[in-house]
């Protein structure tokens, strides 16, 4: 599996969603991170790891991966094999918040923090989801009308705040990934979409937790959510107006802000 490491300290394991890459996840995060080694240089360090999703980037995804069940399972074994028995954090975005889940379920006594972004609810499949219609809060005419009719079709899709800075993110680290989607083996697996065990079936994830959605997400959603949130007595849970599906982008700021909090609580709590 491709992956791309930064910094050194406790690992920071950051899944991506369907058909992106480890793009997205680094373009928030390494930001909000470099941020932080700078602000408190005595405080502990972290090895942020980006792997590439079978199918995804530049991992090739082979005839094998059938389900969502193989991409866990070749999770597992990248985590094994490059974290090892290692604490370490979670970070999920969308999809990889689904598979994110299902790592911090198999191993409680590991896994130190989880973070979820936009991620999938207690429904899987996206016929099940309520999904809110699809919202435009700030709109630019002239952006739209001068992009390629490709480019507005790919960021107009999913776009909840359209402006110079979120289209450019968006050709920075989401298209970018989406180019490089391995299609036709992302097929097989998502005809066997949903695990074949729920992430919350086990014992709850007591540790800190984060989980963000966006009020205009109408990919994920956010009130499948609300289902989720027994199973992990120690989350914050913030439902954020003006952002949808790429809320990282939408608002950056908030992110940031529930990240940095979320840090505080993961090292308040961690072993000595």
């Amino acid at each position: 599996m491709h992956f791309v490491a930064q910094g050194a300290g406790t690992p920071v394991l950051a899944v991506h969603g369907w058909t992106t890459d480890h793009r997205l996840m680094a373009g928030f995060m390494e930001p909000c991170f470099t941020r932080r080694a700078a602000a408190r240089p005595d405080a502990p360090s972290y090895r942020r790891v980006y792997p590439d999703l079978p199918g995804m980037g530049q991992t090739e995804i082979t005839e094998r991966y059938r389900g969502s069940d193989d991409m866990l399972d070749a999770l597992q074994g990248f985590v094994d094999h490059v974290i090892g028995d290692a604490p370490f954090l979670v970070i999920g975005e969308s999809y990889g918040g689904y598979l994110a889940r299902a790592l911090a379920c198999s191993r409680l006594g590991q896994v130190l923090g989880l973070a979820l972004v936009c991620p999938i609810g207690k429904e899987a499949r996206r016929s099940k989801r309520t999904l809110p219609p699809h919202t435009v809060i700030a709109r630019d005419p002239g952006l739209m009308a001068g992009l390629p009719p490709a480019d507005a079709a790919s960021f107009g899709d999913l776009a909840v705040v359209q402006s110079p800075e979120t289209f450019r993110r968006f050709r920075k680290e989401i298209a970018p990934g989406l180019a490089l989607a391995d299609d036709e083996g992302l097929l097989r697996v998502a005809r066997r979409y949903e695990l074949s065990t729920a992430p919350e079936s086990g014992a709850p994830f007591e540790r800190p937790a984060l989980i963000v959605t966006g009020r205009q997400d109408d990919n994920t959603g956010y009130a499948d959510v609300y289902a989720l949130l027994e199973h992990y007595p120690r989350a914050t849970f913030a439902v954020l107006d003006r952002a949808g599906h790429n809320l990282q982008i939408e608002q950056p700021d908030l992110l940031d802000a529930l990240m940095e909090e979320w840090l505080d609580r993961v090292e308040e709590s961690a072993p000595s």
